[in-house]
């Protein structure tokens, strides 16, 4: 049965941070981790450096890109089923092997010699200059200094190790907090909180399969149920109760200039794939959920924000929607790709958006084609046609 995903945004400012928070960015399915077999392959640093990079995963390797003009900088070879995150950094992005979390420095297409290394690498968090990384093997979880990734040394930073293995996800707030979610192989229920010495200083154990995270503005932490959304926030646990009995947000995207928190909505626990039509948009100010019918099916990989706290969806009918969270109203509608089907296997390649400044990046791996759009004007600004159909979209991300 599959219930889940997992998930996962040129150069920026806080608010390109805001435009590509995730979820998490996990997946499909958020109980799988990368099957990729162990990679050890490393590129030669002597290329010249790619302006803000753009990375693209493909069945056998990854696509490093110009941000600006799509012109394809590099091929890296790199064999199984690879994850893309941003770092955190303006030249960095992390990869997801099967041995580990590797640094990539995608300005100059090579891999560092920096790693952290276990089984299962799951979410990878960025928020208030930190990004985290939880292994979903271990149920470690590792906080890093992207600004430490300059010189392609192994950072050092803050390190948790959880009380049992899971598939989770942890973010560290501006105070020194650490949230961290609490479960184990076969249930997931809550989260914790560590003060800056990693000592517990709260706990919820009322989000039934939590999965999934982000951020709003003013440091609060949403984290996805079954039923609904736990925020923390102020220094203590909220719930925010689903319309619907079953109702799973395992995948949200916040923003830094917005209160209001951008997540799926899933209401069929015996689904093999649920293809919903309704966002849940939640505001964290007042611990109410929204909900929006864009009378379009979405994927994991559809949901981003926006420069200016936008809501944004990639729906199966190849239209990027703009959405005001606020008020749930559609305010621009950007034809990106043509229609398209979400495939049962959440490895499997399909549409997807990713976010940073001004610019969205589309993928449309059926024509092997990679867009980009001004998100002000909803004019497109250049297309690429690849060797192969990627997968996984990414890029270098600053300023969060």
């Amino acid at each position: 049965m599959n219930r889940s995903t997992r998930a996962r945004t040129l150069t920026g400012t806080a608010l390109a941070l805001a435009a590509a928070m995730t979820l998490t960015a996990c997946g499909g399915n958020d109980d799988a981790s990368s099957d990729a077999e162990p990679k050890k392959q490393t590129e030669s640093s002597g290329a010249a450096a790619v302006k803000n990079p753009v990375v693209a995963s493909y069945d056998g390797g990854l696509y490093v890109l110009d941000g600006e003009t799509l012109k394809l900088a590099k091929t890296v070879e790199l064999p199984g089923f690879n994850r893309v995150n941003p770092a955190g950094d303006q030249d960095h992005v992390i990869v997801s092997t099967d041995s580990g979390f590797r640094v990539f420095d995608a300005a100059r297409q090579t891999f560092t010699d920096a790693e952290f290394k276990g089984v299962k690498p799951g979410h990878v968090v960025r928020h208030g200059g930190k990004t985290v990384l939880f292994t979903d093997g271990t149920g470690e979880v590792n906080v890093l200094d992207p600004a430490d990734l300059a010189g392609g040394k192994q950072p050092k930073g803050r390190t948790y190790t959880s009380a049992e293995a899971h598939h989770g996800v942890a973010i560290e707030l501006a105070g020194g907090e650490l949230v961290s979610t609490l479960g184990t192989e076969e249930k997931r229920t809550g989260a914790l909180v560590l003060d800056k010495d990693n000592k517990e200083i709260a706990r919820a154990e009322n989000c039934p399969g939590v999965h999934g995270e982000a951020a709003a503005q003013g440091d609060v932490v949403g984290l996805g149920c079954e039923d609904g959304v736990l925020l923390y926030k102020d220094g203590k646990f909220t719930k925010v109760d689903a319309p619907d009995d079953y109702a799973r947000t395992g995948n949200q995207a916040g923003s830094d200039v917005s209160p209001i928190l951008l997540g799926d909505y899933k209401t069929d626990p015996d689904a093999e794939l649920e293809r919903p039509t309704r966002i849940s948009l939640i505001d964290t100010r007042t611990a109410k959920m929204k909900l929006v019918d864009l009378k379009t099916s979405y994927s994991f990989r559809s949901l981003a924000r926006g420069p200016h706290g936008e809501a944004l969806v990639l729906g199966t009918n190849g239209v990027l929607h703009v959405i005001d969270p606020e008020t749930g109203k559609v305010q621009k509608k950007i034809d990106a790709v043509g229609d398209w089907t979400e495939p049962l296997d959440w490895q499997q390649p399909r549409p997807t958006l990713f976010v940073r400044d001004h610019t969205a990046y589309v993928s449309d791996p059926g024509k092997r084609q990679l867009h980009s759009f001004d998100l002000d004007s909803g004019e497109k600004l250049t297309s690429v046609t690849l060797p192969k159909a990627t997968n996984e979209l990414s890029g270098t991300v600053a300023g969060h």
